[in-house]
């Protein structure tokens, strides 16, 4: 299993993904194939970060893309690690508790 990337977030913790994990996320998600640096950055420098509403383990990493366009990393927070569940596009913020902020 080859970790594809383990980046630092300003929450204390890191979150990673494999190879294999990440061409399984870009079938889902096609249009985040290009945005590898982008989901990354919204990992270590994201503008925004969110609890979701539902599990409190499940963190949304915002990065502004362009106006009213976010880059969204989502990762689950589990015993002090973190994995990327998912990487999107979005217009819209959800909702959830408000971590950080830039």
């Amino acid at each position: 299993m080859t970790i594809r990337f383990e980046i630092a977030t300003p929450l204390g913790f890191s979150v990673r993904t494999t190879d294999a994990y990440w061409q399984k996320l870009i079938i889902k998600h096609p249009d985040i194939a290009s945005l590898e640096d982008l989901v990354q950055q919204a990992l270590q420098n994201p503008d925004e970060i969110r609890q979701s509403s539902r599990d409190h383990n499940i963190l949304l990493f915002y990065c502004l893309r362009k106006p009213q366009r976010w880059a969204v990393a989502v990762a689950r927070r589990l015993n002090g690690e973190g994995f990327l569940i998912t990487a999107y596009q979005t217009d819209a913020i959800k909702e959830g508790v408000v971590l950080w902020l830039k």
